[in-house]
């Protein structure tokens, strides 16, 4: 069976390892820049990012994953020219955690295509003019909140991507007991610091009420 998967985020190059993994002839289109990291990589980021500047964190990431993967370039993989935690700060697009992905994409069993042209069918034809048949696609272009659309009162809370309209580290508080965990566009420890100051909050709220 011939697969492509459209969309090389985490969810996109998982979802293209599952489907190699399993006996499927998978492509995967990689339209944009991306970093690919390892796990370890990405943790170790988040604790420096801590005491060290972004740029400087920035440098030692990439210059650890050129080690460990090698210059990707050659098989239609490119970095970005801003580094993995000041563009994940910046504009919410995350690094990509690599599952084994790369490894397979190294040894061609996942094939890479860059932009689409148009899907006529059961055929897509790429930016480079080659056309490819395949049986199944699978979109994995991402997702955007919607929390503005159907959240009551939070005007003065989320802009209209519904996003934090403050800016960071302010943007998880809103008015009349509203509060926001993720949307800071942080990762996971964004969250958890979200987590933390609303729960902070809410306790000095109650302690308030009841002093």
């Amino acid at each position: 069976m011939n697969v492509l998967v459209v969309g090389s985020g985490n969810s996109g190059m998982e979802i293209a390892y599952d489907l190699a993994a399993h006996g499927a002839n998978t492509t995967v289109v990689i339209r944009s820049p991306i970093h690919v990291m390892t796990k370890e990589l990405i943790q170790l980021g988040m604790t420096l990012a801590r005491r060290l500047p972004l740029n400087l964190v920035d440098n030692l990431l990439v210059m650890a994953a050129n080690l460990i993967f090698g210059d990707l370039s050659r098989y239609g993989i490119r970095r970005p020219k801003m580094g993995p935690m000041t563009l994940k700060s910046k504009t919410g697009r995350s690094a990509v955690i690599d599952v084994g992905t790369v490894g397979l994409i190294k040894k061609g069993i996942i094939k890479v295509q860059g932009s689409i042209s148009k899907i006529m069918g059961d055929i897509v034809e790429f930016q480079c003019s080659k056309k490819i048949s395949f049986d199944v696609i699978v979109f994995a272009t991402g997702y955007k909140s919607t929390a503005n659309i159907w959240l009551k009162n939070g005007e003065s809370m989320l802009n209209g991507n519904g996003l934090p309209i403050k800016e960071y580290p302010n943007h998880w508080k809103g008015e009349n007991g509203l509060y926001c965990a993720g949307l800071g566009r942080r990762g996971l420890a964004g969250i958890a610091a979200d987590a933390k100051n609303i729960a902070n909050d809410i306790k000095s709220v109650i302690g308030a009420m009841s002093g």
